[in-house]
């Protein structure tokens, strides 16, 4: 497994389907050391988990368009199974259901790999991701190409921009998952020498987007509570990536983010964002050393 592993990079396992970067079941279960049926099973097990924008099945004209991996579908040819696709936050929720050891270093691993993916996109184009997606909106090359660069530089330059994190207060509506998640996203971005989340309710998905942060930016968890799971998920977390620290502290009951010398006061748990509606605040007549001298 680990010499097919170092042969095909995980970047050549994303495709682009739906106008979403997404991974197959199938991939994902060798990166796991499990079967893909084994993978499914508990996905359909925890399937409240799983909207529709976070994992959906391939139609056999998809496959066939896309001509993914060896499905080999040819005219005529009855198919069994269609493979399930996973978007980026489909893959982050498997990894509170598969906690075996490799499949939280794999997580770990994608989750990287998908950054990557949207720093290089203008220049990595796949080929067959883009003809797929040609052929599926029916419009020339040259104007689909034209329109997707540019649609991702103006989402570069605004995430660069740290755009998100102009704003001093607002409200997130359920179902704005991907909203919430790339505004604190930039929040943690934005830091230049230290992060510290307080927060009640955190699990591994909270670490994976600290990891967002910049290279010599400190970390900081305030919970009042680590399950043995999570010591250990920190544990593994912390020999192989930029330590995470993590404190017990019980006297808050609202969540706050200290980025450098800001505070901001936000409504629900960051593994939890975009599921109900919650507001965020910046607290401008409140201090990040008040709050960090009463811990």
């Amino acid at each position: 497994m680990e010499i097919e592993e170092r042969k095909t990079k995980i970047e050549d396992r994303i495709f682009t389907i739906r106008g979403k970067q997404v991974m197959l079941d199938r991939d994902l279960a060798k990166l796991y050391h499990v079967e893909t049926k084994q993978l499914n099973r508990a996905v359909k097990r925890n399937i409240e988990r799983f909207p529709d924008d976070f994992m959906f099945q391939l139609t056999i004209e998809e496959c066939s368009r896309c001509q993914i991996g060896t499905l080999n579908i040819k005219q005529g040819q009855n198919i069994k199974y269609l493979p399930y696709a996973f978007t980026e936050y489909g893959i982050a929720m498997l990894s509170g259901i598969l906690r075996s050891e490799s499949a939280i270093s794999a997580n770990i691993r994608i989750m990287r790999a998908f950054a990557e993916m949207r720093k290089m996109l203008p220049q990595i184009g796949n080929i067959n991701d883009r003809i797929c997606l040609l052929e599926y909106h029916h419009i020339s090359m040259k104007e689909q190409i034209s329109h997707t660069i540019d649609k991702v530089e103006f989402l570069m330059n605004k995430l660069q921009d740290n755009a998100p994190t102009t704003f001093k207060q607002g409200i997130f509506f359920d179902g704005q998952i991907y909203d919430a998640y790339a505004f604190v996203a930039g929040l943690i971005r934005k830091a230049m020498k230290r992060i510290i989340l307080i927060d009640n309710y955190i699990d591994e998905t909270v670490l994976t987007l600290l990891d967002k942060r910049a290279e010599g930016v400190t970390a900081t968890i305030c919970t009042r509570m680590v399950s043995k799971q999570l010591q250990l998920d920190i544990k593994k977390h912390n020999k192989q990536y930029p330590p995470i620290e993590v404190q017990i502290f019980s006297k808050a009951h609202d969540r706050f983010m200290i980025i450098d010398d800001e505070v901001y006061l936000i409504g629900a748990s960051i593994k939890d964002l975009g599921k109900r509606w919650f507001g965020f605040t910046l607290m401008e007549n409140t201090t990040a050393d008040e709050l960090i001298e009463r811990i």
